[in-house]
């Protein structure tokens, strides 16, 4: 049984632990918020401790052939794109190397033309000897396509359902294989036979009622657990930014609503992580520390050749299929558009220093290959 028909029987079918976690993101008082943050950060201490994982994206591409309505790389937006090569992905990881991070995690739009599996184990092996984490957030791929990968020293696998909601789903996704609903939602267990130790999932905040977002995502955790249970399973709770294309929210999910989401999944799941990035501000990021969080995003840019500024000589623009030069007007910046606007843009010395006046401790690395038997 897959999670697909967990998922659509859901309304009638939830576990008694999705139902706990469902009465958890009901309306509170701040009295009962209050008493769920307690029990949120005495969890989070007991299973983590006073610790926080630092990782930053590298963009290899935003190359993509979906048509997302929400995602700045979808592919009829008008935006300047450019593929790193594996030299240039290379320079852009001794960047973050520098600037202290072990972890990394390679992004990429979904265009097998210019990201295949070939290109993907290149970049992954140009890295491995110095990152002894990495994962992949790219197009989900077969099992066997995932193999190769891993073996090149890729450990992690991250895949956003994006909406639980079918409906909502066929209507955001208008072109391209992203429209297979069924196929990205049996993606992390497609990874899991390839050998991935670390699978993450979540969903994007903003396309849909939150809280049914949330419980879906809760019922997908839980069913995980069970049938990838030697994997670390981590939970990303992205929320909608602002991107070329110009797609806004169609609903919204409030500082405070976060704080309790974060707190619900912490006392329903007391050792999955939880990973919160630089689209939220500053403050929020500083406050949900001590509530859940246990891996964090810094110093992040979200396009390619964002840290060193590789890659401009190849910029371009696709129209109907076609590759063609910009037309730059005199002044404009020349760097491959991001996928979404960032809020948090401290760099991840600050952001260090910052968990350590809070009694965390930063960590850029706590996982070695030759470790792993």
């Amino acid at each position: 049984m897959s999670f697909a028909q967990t998922l659509d029987n859901l309304p009638l079918q939830k576990s008694t632990l999705v139902r706990g976690f469902e009465e958890l993101i009901a309306p509170k008082s701040d009295a009962e918020l209050e008493s769920m943050a307690r029990t949120s950060r005495a969890l989070t201490l007991q299973n983590f401790g006073r610790t926080m994982r630092l990782f930053a994206p590298l963009y290899l591409s935003n190359e993509c052939i979906n048509n997302c309505r929400y995602c700045g790389f979808s592919r009829d937006n008008p935006i300047l794109r450019v593929t790193l090569s594996v030299e240039e992905v290379a320079a852009e990881a001794h960047y973050l190397w520098q600037a202290g991070f072990r972890q990394v995690l390679l992004v990429a739009g979904e265009h097998p033309k210019f990201v295949s599996g070939d290109y993907l184990v290149e970049c992954v092996r140009a890295l491995a000897s110095d990152f002894p984490s990495i994962a992949i957030e790219v197009g989900p791929m077969a099992s066997s396509d995932y193999v190769p990968i891993v073996r090149a020293g890729a450990e992690g696998l991250i895949v956003y359902q994006e909406t639980y909601q079918r409906a909502v789903y066929a209507e955001l996704h208008t072109a391209g294989p992203k429209r297979d609903f069924d196929y990205r939602l049996d993606c992390p267990e497609r990874a899991y036979a390839a050998g991935f130790r670390r699978l993450g999932v979540g969903a994007l905040f903003g396309l849909w009622r939150w809280q049914d977002e949330a419980i879906a995502l809760a019922a997908h955790v839980d069913y995980l657990l069970r049938r990838c249970w030697q994997a670390q399973i981590t939970i990303s709770l992205p929320r909608l930014r602002p991107a070329a294309g110009g797609f806004r929210p169609l609903f919204s999910i409030s500082d405070r609503e976060l704080a309790q989401l974060v707190c619900a999944l912490r006392i329903t799941f007391p050792q999955v992580g939880i990973v919160l990035s630089t689209r939220e501000r500053p403050s929020l990021r500083d406050a949900l520390v001590s509530l859940g969080v246990t891996m964090m995003s810094a110093g992040s840019h979200t396009e390619p050749g964002g840290y060193t500024r590789r890659g401009t000589e190849h910029l371009h623009q696709t129209v109907g299929g076609r590759i063609i030069p910009p037309d730059f007007q005199d002044g404009e910046d020349r760097l491959a558009t991001g996928q979404f606007e960032i809020s948090d843009d401290r760099p991840p010395e600050r952001i260090a220093t910052i968990l350590r006046q809070r009694g965390f401790e930063p960590v850029w690395k706590d996982w070695e290959q030759t470790l792993s038997g």
